[in-house]
């Protein structure tokens, strides 16, 4: 067994063990994540994200093993920074959809799972055409470049809106829904037909909008790590962020309000990692400054945003509000 397999199965090996013991210990069902255990659990998936780095370091001891290691932990806190974004956008839709505080901690996990397969489908997708096309970095730095000046002029009244987004659409075509009030079922029986209530609208929503966001996380990783040959760098930097990602939600919900220029700030990263892909044959910025860069632009403007106010976002105390039928139709399908 090679070095490459042993990472590989270690990984495995650890995102199975820890799944349990967060299924097991940290999840457990109709119950509140108090901000105590969110950060218990924060902490718990970043040390974890920390060792797995420690390992990839001394197992390529003697070889790569110091640059795979600062690649990976840049790639992670890229993917990282990416997903505290998408923490805003989970509040909209849990509000949208009124989905109570004791539901939130087992839909978050069942959306993450569903985002961590279109992850890999992402991944797999993209090393494949990297390695047969070395053009289309070139591509996805001119994406990355579009997103980020898009996402920096963006204002804050352009708001995510559940109801007109594609994914919500399509489920409601594809998708026999009731606005019963679920009491943490995923699928209700009436009339001997399967409904899905609104917790499975939710699970589906967040892996489908999970879509969006992978595209451009997934560009975005391969600035930091631009070699196809090493997968196993992209897939874990991906995955424990994503892991993490519930965790952080819990932890962050009562502040996300106030990182107003948070968005800015993932801008400045996605222009700058962009502009590094397309200037990579002539100027060599090597990883440990996309690093610094990354580092300096969240936390910069996490320090920033906390003096201002953030404009339309829900409330998060409004989520545990009751259902009530009638007040937005989700139903009804023959």
């Amino acid at each position: 067994m090679n070095k490459e397999q042993v990472i590989y199965l270690v990984f495995g090996a650890v995102i199975i063990a820890a799944l349990a013991f967060d299924l097991g210990l940290l999840s457990k069902k109709n119950k509140v994540v108090s901000l105590k255990a969110a950060l218990v659990q924060t902490t718990f998936w970043v040390l974890l994200s920390l060792a797995f780095c420690g390992f990839i370091w001394i197992e390529n001891e003697g070889g790569n093993g110091h640059s795979d290691a600062i690649s990976y932990i840049s790639a992670y806190l890229l993917e990282w920074s990416l997903s505290i974004d998408n923490i805003f956008v989970f509040i909209i839709i849990f509000a949208f959809f009124k989905v109570k505080e004791n539901n939130f901690s087992r839909v978050l996990l069942l959306g993450i799972l569903m985002a961590i397969i279109f992850r890999i489908i992402f991944i797999a997708a993209g090393t494949t055409l990297v390695a047969q096309f070395s053009w289309i970095m070139y591509i996805f730095g001119a994406f990355l470049v579009f997103t980020g000046i898009k996402l920096f002029l963006q204002s804050d009244e352009a708001e995510f809106d559940p109801e007109k987004n594609w994914a919500f659409r399509l489920m409601k075509k594809f998708m026999r829904s009731t606005d019963e009030e679920p009491r943490g079922r995923f699928i209700i029986v009436k009339n001997k037909k399967a409904y899905f209530t609104r917790l499975s609208m939710v699970v589906v929503m967040l892996g489908l909008i999970d879509i969006v966001f992978a595209v451009d996380s997934i560009p975005a990783v391969f600035s930091i790590i631009p070699d196809p040959s090493k997968k196993m760098l992209i897939y874990s930097s991906n995955i424990f962020a994503v892991l993490g990602l519930r965790s952080l939600f819990f932890l962050l919900q009562g502040a996300a309000t106030k990182f107003d220029y948070l968005q800015q700030g993932i801008a400045i990263v996605l222009l700058f990692i962009g502009v590094k892909m397309l200037v990579e044959e002539w100027v060599h910025i090597p990883v440990w400054v996309s690093l610094l860069v990354i580092v300096f632009c969240i936390t910069g403007s996490i320090i920033y945003s906390i003096h201002h106010k953030r404009v339309g976002i829900p409330d998060v105390s409004d989520l545990s509000d009751e259902w009530k039928p009638g007040e937005k139709e989700y139903d009804d399908l023959p």
